[in-house]
C-alpha cells in the first residue's frame, strides 16, 4: 500500500508552546484546521482520547462533516464503551462519512488516568479485554446475525447490529511498546502505532510485532500496516531549523515549570512501556540517526508523542524516507505550530516524499 501521512486533530489554537489556559473548542478552528488538512493531501487524522477532554466521536463527525478525503481515526478506550455500543457507534460514523473511520484503540498506560473513570484492572487484563474487544468490533461488523458472548470482560447474549460498515469493515489499530501490546496487535490489528525512535530501536520493533502476526499464523501480506509518529520542526535552512528547535525547548521548558503545560513539573516517572523506551533512548545521547532530536522528550517527560525531527524540508524528507525503508507505511506528523506547521508539512515535505517514492517505484 502506498505510503499515507497522519495528523492529530485540534480542537482549539492552544499549543504547547502558546496554551491558551481553559480553552474551549473553537468551531472555526477547527473546521479550518480540518479543511488545511484535507486540503494539503493528509490522509488521516487522529482523534485523541484523554479522561479530562473532548468527546472524540463529535469531533470526527464534526471532521468528516467539512471534508472530503481525509480519513478519522477515532481513539477509544475499551474501559470508556462497551463494545457493542462502540461496534453500532463506529460504523455510524463510518456510513455517515462514507467510510473514512479508522478505531484506534488504547488498553491504557496509567493505572491513574484508568482509575479516573472507574477502571482498575491490571496491564496484563487490560490488554486481555482489548483483545476481546477486537473480536466484538469484528464479529459485529462482519454479520448482523444475533451472538452470544460470555468470557472474563464482556458477556451478552443474542446481540444483533444491523449498522454496516460503509466498506464491511473498520479498520483497527493499536499501539504500544510491550510484549503485551506486540501481542495483541501483531496478531489482531490492522495497524500497529509507535512512537518515533531511531531506526535499529524502530526496526526491533517492527520484527517483534511481525514475529506475533506469524505466530497467530497471518500471512506476510496480511501483517499489520506499521505507524511511526514524529513531531518536525523544520526550517528553510538545517541552522535555522535547529535554532528554531532551541527556542521550542525552552518554551516547552519554560511552560512545564510555570504550570501551563500538560505534565507537571513534578511528575512521576512514566509508567508505560513507549514512554519509558524514550526515555532510556534519550539517556544515551540528544541526536539520534539523521535528525531524530530527544530533548523533548525529557522536557515533557515523555508524554505521548514526543520525538522530533530537526532540519531544512529536505532533511525532514530524508528521515522520513529512512523510516519508509524501513517499513513504515503510515507517517503521523505534527508540531508545535500545530495549524501553521501543518500547511508547511503539507507544502514542502508531504509532495516531495510522494515524489521520491514515485521515482522509486518507476526506477524498479
Amino acid at each position: 500500500m502506498p505510503t499515507e501521512f497522519i495528523s492529530v486533530t485540534f480542537p482549539n489554537a492552544s499549543t504547547e508552546v502558546a496554551p491558551i489556559p481553559n480553552a474551549s473548542i473553537d468551531p472555526d478552528y477547527l473546521v479550518r484546521y480540518a479543511r488545511s488538512l484535507d486540503d494539503y493531501g493528509f490522509n488521516y487524522t487522529l482523534v485523541p482520547y484523554d479522561s479530562s477532554s473532548y468527546d472524540p466521536f463529535t469531533i470526527g463527525a464534526t471532521i468528516a462533516s467539512v471534508t472530503k478525503n481525509i480519513k478519522v481515526i477515532i481513539a477509544l478506550r475499551p474501559n470508556t464503551l462497551y463494545p457493542t455500543v462502540a461496534a453500532k457507534a463506529l460504523a455510524t460514523l463510518d456510513q455517515l462519512s462514507r467510510g473514512r473511520v479508522v478505531v484506534h484503540l488504547i488498553a491504557g498506560g496509567s493505572d491513574a488516568e484508568q482509575a479516573k473513570e472507574g477502571d482498575f484492572l491490571n496491564k496484563e487484563q487490560r490488554y486481555g479485554r482489548l483483545e476481546e474487544y477486537i473480536r466484538i468490533l469484528r464479529r459485529a461488523w462482519e454479520s448482523a446475525d444475533p451472538f452470544d458472548w460470555e468470557t472474563e470482560y464482556y458477556t451478552f447474549k443474542g446481540f444483533t447490529n444491523k449498522v454496516r460498515p460503509t466498506n464491511g469493515t473498520i479498520p483497527v489499530s493499536v499501539g504500544g511498546s510491550s510484549d503485551e501490546a506486540y501481542r495483541v496487535g501483531g496478531s489482531l490489528a490492522d495497524i500497529f502505532g509507535l512512537w518515533g525512535e531511531p531506526l535499529k530501536e524502530t526496526k526491533q520493533q517492527i520484527d517483534r510485532i511481525y514475529a506475533e502476526a506469524d505466530k497467530a499464523g497471518r500471512a506476510p501480506t496480511d501483517r499489520p500496516r506499521i505507524w511511526v509518529t514524529f513531531r518536525p520542526i523544520i526550517a528553510e535552512t538545517d541552522e535555522l531549523a535547529w535554532k528554531k528547535a532551541h527556542e521550542t525547548l525552552d518554551k516547552l521548558k519554560e511552560f512545564r515549570a510555570n504550570g501551563l503545560s500538560r505534565v507537571p513539573a513534578n511528575a512521576p516517572a512514566p509508567q508505560n512501556a513507549g514512554s519509558q523506551r524514550l526515555l532510556d533512548i534519550a539517556a544515551k545521547g540528544e541526536v539520534q540517526d539523521r535528525a531524530l532530536w530527544y530533548p523533548t522528550v525529557t522536557a515533557t517527560n515523555a508524554r505521548g508523542a514526543s520525538t522530533a525531527l530537526v532540519g531544512s524540508a529536505q532533511t525532514i524528507v530524508d528521515s522520513i524516507l529512512d523510516y519508509v525503508d524501513l517499513g513504515a507505511d503510515l507517517i503521523s506528523i505534527r508540531g508545535y505550530d500545530n495549524l501553521n506547521d501543518a500547511i508547511d508539512y503539507g507544502r514542502y515535505v508531504l509532495p516531495p516524499v510522494r515524489k521520491g517514492l514515485e521515482e522509486r517505484l518507476a526506477a524498479k
